[in-house]
């Protein structure tokens, strides 16, 4: 007994040891024995010994591969068994469809009858915290199953997620119960969601014999929610999807179930009933949500659908009806034939046909192939793939031609891969014909994803300044960041309002760079534009070779300041900032002190004016806008400037201009008048203390006149002013002399013939827009006694040729004028009529004989003006008219009336 007790008790002691070793070796050698039962290429792992606690078995880790791919990992698994019932339990399960490719196909011919399956199960619960399916992490969520014991057979299945949650029933009668299904569309606030029943046939490669399911979507696109109702009864049913409280479906899709007898099943002709073909014949769906209508007609047959989604054959025909201003158009999707599968699909498809949008026409033909899973398809688009569009994009914007070239072109979930090319020919109404290309080279292309390389040029025409541009660069868009490498654009000239720019070119001397993204948005740029010659109509100068150059800094292309400087040569350099707000651009610039001569070439040289002395600042701001257009305002301000003329000199000229440009009208001096002093102005006499005032719109109307004001100067020992002058004018703006020196007069005249001196006064009414007058009852009156003196010359000539006459003008050798008024008109086409009556008297000759002179003249005063030495007609009609020869009628447009009367002096008419 001792011997065998010792044989036992060793054989006990060698079975622990054994047992613990097996235990504790478990995950090497259960993996190699388990392979035995697992289909072939795959295994199971465990990453530590199982440990039995709390009655039951507990595995930290266990993962199944198939090949080298990880088709399940489960942590935390429990195994138990309690009151009949197995408790299964694990806390997390991930799963990837993806390594179902690698398992075999199992050609064994496994039983698939429901029952069998349903007795098979055993009493269970099953409850996993977190199941994660790859690729559906979004769906992950916790799921439980529980079947009873096998006299009741009906289980149930219930998952809960944040995305996707369910609840369902399987009784022993086959029926499948949807007691609640839902789960989040992208895009929509709340989910969709199933409900319904089903009856499962015995067999679970059959169709089930009758079902109703419906389905309730509610989205962001619609007010009401979209009903769903799928219905069948044997091989046929219908598919509905409506809006709530409509009962016009947006589709209506019946199908059937298409019952072969003998189908090549994996190339073996069996007697097997089958379910061959499922089809949808003359489906209708419409979408009248757009902003045109939309409707069409669907044609779909899927080929051995009972052999697996991985053998199942795709053929389809899917159309589109649109209708625009250009009539109808009709669109076609054809599908296949070609099969869909979650790991290797090919299914051929085409799109063809034309779209006529409400002002737009699209015109595609885009042939291709879809390939790889159906979770995440590749779309190969083929040679001939080409997208064409023309019509109206907006009221304003005309898109003659566009054209997407697509061949080669492949779309993935990561980007377009590819070589991406347009072309467009436009016309927009205010900015013009255009004509732009791009071409460029794809990986993986998202917006603010993967890489997009381009290069692009173009040209067009810009009516608002009557200018061609052209344009060409190149660029990159990796990520979220858009670089522009290079840019080169530039006009044949720029022309607005009074302003024509020679040449002008944009260049990009700094790369710009737009980094997209929103946390730390940036756009930062660097631009230099350079002109040949700025040149300024109506007589003015030009500005020598300007350059502009300005640096962008901000968030975006339609948020971002800029500030910069503009030099031209001399003139220069004028700091310059602002914005741009997507809509309006914004500046301001400050023109610093200068020496007025570097605007010599701004002054055309037909003016003959030479820039010598004095100084120069200014300030502006300006704004542009599409409906806007530009608007400026800003003031200059010249201080003591000099300069000669062709026929003078100028000097301490002060002038101070505020202004305001919009729709290329001027408003001049908005809070106090441009003013213009000068000091001294030589030229044909000498002018002093020039004054001016200017007020108001330019071009003027009588909505917004125009007023010079303010007008004077000191001239000939006397004084000119005028009277304030509207345009468009009302009244006359009276031209006064005031004490005007005749001597001085005569002495810048040098006529021959005669002399005057002594002071005169008058008023000259002016009209501008009078219709006959430019002078009307002006009057010119003596200041003081006035002196005439005849050339003795002229008046001895008179005298050899007629005694008489020579009597009359020996009174007139010299005359002291103690009264004289004479009347001034003159008439649009320069013709001026002077009456006048002189009273004086000779006192070389008898002091106490009057001498009364009644005198009218008439002559052309643009003539008179060329000429400026009217002494030489005084002459001519003193010897026409006093003569005693015969008259010679004379072609000049002088015609005189001279009258004269010696007469004893009256004492009362010695002072007037």
């Amino acid at each position: 007994m001792t011997k065998c007790a010792k044989i036992v008790g060793w054989w006990l002691l060698i079975s622990a040891i054994s047992l613990m070793t097996l235990w504790k070796t478990l995950p090497q050698w259960l993996p190699k024995v388990a392979h035995y039962w697992l289909p072939a290429g795959s295994q199971i792992t465990l990453s530590r010994p199982p440990v039995w606690r709390d009655g039951a078995l507990r595995i930290a880790q266990l993962s199944y591969l198939a090949q080298d791919c990880t088709l399940a990992n489960i942590k935390q698994l429990s195994v138990g068994y309690h009151e009949g019932r197995w408790q299964l339990r694990a806390d997390k399960v991930a799963l990837d469809t993806a390594c179902f490719s690698q398992l075999p196909a199992n050609s064994d011919s496994a039983p698939q009858n429901l029952a069998h399956w349903q007795q098979q199960l055993s009493a269970l619960n099953l409850d996993i915290d977190h199941l994660q399916m790859t690729p559906w992490q979004q769906y992950a969520g916790k799921l439980t199953l529980t079947s009873p014991d096998k006299n009741k057979l009906t289980q149930e299945l219930r998952y809960q997620g944040q995305q996707l949650s369910f609840a369902a029933t399987l009784d022993q009668n086959q029926q499948l119960s949807l007691h609640q299904f839902s789960i989040a569309v992208p895009g929509t606030s709340q989910p969709f969601e199933l409900s319904g029943k089903i009856k499962i046939p015995l067999s679970l490669d059959g169709w089930p014999e009758q079902g109703e399911l419906k389905g309730l979507l509610t989205t962001g696109y619609l007010s009401k929610s979209l009903l769903l109702n799928l219905s069948w009864q044997q091989q046929q049913g219908v598919l509905t999807l409506a809006e709530h409280g409509d009962d016009t479906p947006l589709a209506q899709l019946p199908w059937r179930i298409v019952l072969n007898r003998h189908v090549l099943n994996r190339h073996v002709l069996t007697q097997k009933p089958a379910l061959n073909q499922i089809q949808i014949v003359n489906g209708q769906w419409q979408w009248p949500y757009a902003q045109q209508p939309l409707r069409g007609g669907i044609n779909l047959t899927l080929y051995d659908w009972d052999q697996g989604l991985d053998q199942a054959v795709v053929e389809a025909r899917i159309n589109v009806i649109t209708a625009g201003k250009s009539g109808k158009g009709n669109a076609v999707l054809t599908l296949g034939p070609g099969n869909l599968s979650v790991v290797n699909s090919d299914l051929k498809f085409q799109l063809s046909g034309q779209a006529n949008l409400d002002s737009m026409v699209l015109n595609a033909t885009i042939p291709g192939r879809l390939s790889g899973s159906v979770l995440n398809p590749t779309w190969l688009l083929h040679p001939g793939a080409l997208l064409r569009a023309h019509g109206n994009v907006t009221p304003e914007l005309r898109i003659k031609d566009a054209r997407w070239p697509l061949a080669g072109v492949k779309v993935t979930a990561n980007g377009v891969t590819g070589r991406l090319q347009a072309i467009v020919d436009a016309q927009d109404s205010y900015w013009g014909d255009f004509n732009l290309h791009l071409d460029g080279q794809a990986q993986d292309f998202w917006p603010d994803k993967g890489q997009w390389q381009w290069r692009y040029w173009g040209s067009g025409h810009l009516p608002p300044l009557a200018a061609g541009w052209d344009m060409a660069g190149k660029g990159r868009w990796q990520g979220t960041l858009i670089t522009l490498d290079k840019l080169s654009t530039g006009f044949d000239h720029l022309q607005y309002g009074l302003v024509l720019v020679e040449a002008p070119r944009l260049t990009l001397v700094k790369p710009l760079t737009w980094q997209r993204d929103n946390h730390h948005p940036a756009f930062i740029a660097g631009f230099e534009l350079g002109a040949k010659k700025v040149s300024f109509s109506d007589g003015g100068g030009y500005l020598p070779p300007a350059v502009l150059s300005l640096q962008l800094n901000g968030r975006d292309p339609e948020n971002f300041l800029w500030q910069g400087q503009l030099q031209a040569e001399a003139i220069g350099p004028i700091p310059l900032s602002g914005r741009w707000d997507g809509e309006r651009l914004r500046g301001e610039g400050w023109w610093p002190k200068q020496s007025l001569t570097v605007f010599q070439p701004l002054i055309s040289p037909e003016r003959g004016i030479k820039l010598r002395d004095g100084a120069f600042y200014a300030q502006a701001a300006f704004s542009a806008a599409r409906e806007q257009g530009f608007t400026a305002g800003g003031h200059w301000v010249v201080n003591n400037g000099s300069m000669w003329l062709n026929d003078g000199e100028l000097s301490g000229l002060d002038f101070v201009m505020s202004y305001r440009l919009q729709d290329h009208h001027w408003k001049l001096g908005a809070k106090e008048p441009v003013m213009l002093r000068i000091a001294s102005l030589t030229n044909l006499f000498e002018m002093k203390n020039i004054t001016a005032d200017l007020q108001g719109t330019y071009p003027y109307s009588e909505d917004a006149p125009l007023t010079l004001s303010h007008v004077g100067m000191d001239i000939l020992n006397g004084h000119l002013s005028l009277s304030a002058l509207r345009l468009p004018q009302h009244d006359a703006a009276v031209l006064k002399l005031k004490a005007i020196d005749l001597s001085e007069l005569f002495t810048v005249l040098q006529p021959k013939q005669f002399a005057m001196s002594g002071k005169v006064n008058g008023e000259l009414p002016l009209y501008l827009n009078n219709p006959q007058w430019l002078v009307r009852n002006g009057w010119i009156a003596n200041d003081g006694r006035v002196t005439l003196r005849l050339d003795q010359d002229l008046a001895n000539s008179i005298n050899d040729s007629n005694f008489v006459a020579g009597a009359a003008i020996d009174w007139l050798r010299y005359m002291e004028i103690y009264q004289s008024y004479a009347t001034v008109d003159l008439d649009n086409l320069g013709q001026l009529t002077l009456r006048s009556k002189i009273h004086g008297v000779n006192t070389q000759k008898n002091g106490k004989r009057e001498i009364v002179l009644n005198y009218q003249h008439q002559e052309n005063v643009f003539q008179l003006w060329r000429s400026l030495r009217f002494g030489d007609n005084l002459q001519e009609w003193l010897q026409q008219t006093l003569s005693l020869r015969p008259a010679i009628p004379s072609q000049s447009t002088i015609s005189s009336q001279p009258t004269i009367i010696l007469q004893p002096k009256a004492s009362a008419r010695t002072k007037e």
